[in-house]
């Protein structure tokens, strides 16, 4: 099964990077990446990428080590930089940095995308996928995700890429949520998004977006009461902390999008692109293994902390979310990319 995702997802990277680096309209030019001596004498053109969390997440590790397989497959003539913990800004930011040019690459959460285009909701809807490995597949498959990801090159704005975001479910500083009735008064931070919003109606709370690093302390002064993320998140930001009650709602798998403006691809020679394509189909699958390996110990800090683990009544979380999926699958084109999503984990 591996062998069929890898091919799928360098299929996928070499279509949407063939489609970035075709692309001449919309968004400013890249202000243009930083240069400084390259390793065989010549100058390195150094990409930034914004990301939003810790150094030892799988996200950040992969994306470095691409950097890395770069630099050394063009002798040192392109690098990336990753910069994490918010360091160019919250993800909403980055965004708009990748159209101006700013910066050339950031890894945001596929709900910011409905606000440029409601149709990227089809990935963020609850219960979506069925494993990590449907979702990667699935949402590198370009003949699912092609017209999709490249709506936005008129903005400025390319999808290269989606890697695994995690499984997201319920934490808060009170106690155990088992049904929907446990969340009813909570405020809770959500990815800023109508959808996200109106999920977290439907569960019983109040969705109150806000920035990941604002988070801890929010939840710590009392302004919101908990947040809705994966194992991996709650333990590396500290937030088992404050909020020592997990609780396995499981309500959605997110992918995490790598975006680029197409101008910057366009820039790049063609044997470049090719590595590009090459090294970022190889991330996407070594971030998913760093997932595996991950997640138990994300849970054995968490516990150290003081976090508390519990089931959750799975059917009834299931029951009050389900009209939102319906309401959400409003025209023909994204019903299509649902449907073949699902069909694939028949």
């Amino acid at each position: 099964m591996r062998r069929n995702t890898v091919v799928s997802v360098t299929t996928a990277i070499g279509a949407v990077l063939a489609l970035a680096a075709c692309s001449t309209e919309g968004g400013s030019a890249a202000a243009g990446p930083s240069e400084d001596a390259g390793s065989a004498g010549g100058a390195t053109t150094t990409f930034k990428l914004a990301f939003n969390q810790q150094p030892n997440h799988p996200q950040f590790r992969a994306l470095d080590a691409m950097g890395d397989r770069i630099k050394e497959r063009t002798d040192g003539a392109y690098d990336i930089e990753v910069f994490p913990n918010e360091t160019l800004g919250a993800q909403k930011e980055t965004i708009e940095l990748v159209q101006s040019g700013a910066i050339e690459f950031t890894i945001v959460a596929s709900p910011l995308l409905e606000n440029y285009n409601p149709d990227f909701v089809v990935f963020n809807l609850p219960f979506t996928f069925d494993s990590q490995e449907h979702q990667r597949t699935t949402t590198n498959d370009p003949e699912i995700v092609d017209e999709l990801y490249s709506s936005l090159d008129g903005e400025g704005l390319h999808v290269l890429a989606s890697f695994h975001g995690g499984v997201r479910s319920m934490y808060n500083a009170t106690g155990p949520i088992e049904t929907p009735a446990d969340l009813e008064g909570m405020k809770v931070r959500v990815i800023e998004s109508d959808t996200n919003i109106e999920m977290m109606r439907l569960m019983g709370g109040t969705g109150t977006p806000m920035g990941m690093g604002e988070v801890y302390t929010a939840i710590q002064s009392g302004v919101i009461d908990g947040a809705e993320n994966n194992e991996l998140t709650y333990a590396n930001v500290k937030h088992s902390e404050v909020a020592p009650y997990f609780s396995y709602t499981k309500h959605l798998m997110l992918p995490d999008y790598l975006l680029t403006n197409p101008k910057v691809l366009d820039a790049l020679p063609e044997d470049v692109r090719e590595i590009f394509e090459e090294e970022l189909a190889a991330a996407v699958e070594e971030e998913g293994e760093l997932w595996e390996t991950e997640i138990e110990v994300a849970k054995e800090m968490a516990e150290a902390d003081g976090a508390k683990f519990n089931e959750v009544d799975a059917d009834a979380f299931a029951d009050v979310i389900a009209p939102l999926t319906e309401s959400k699958l409003d025209n023909d084109f994204i019903r299509d990319i649902h449907a073949k999503v699902r069909a694939a984990a028949e």
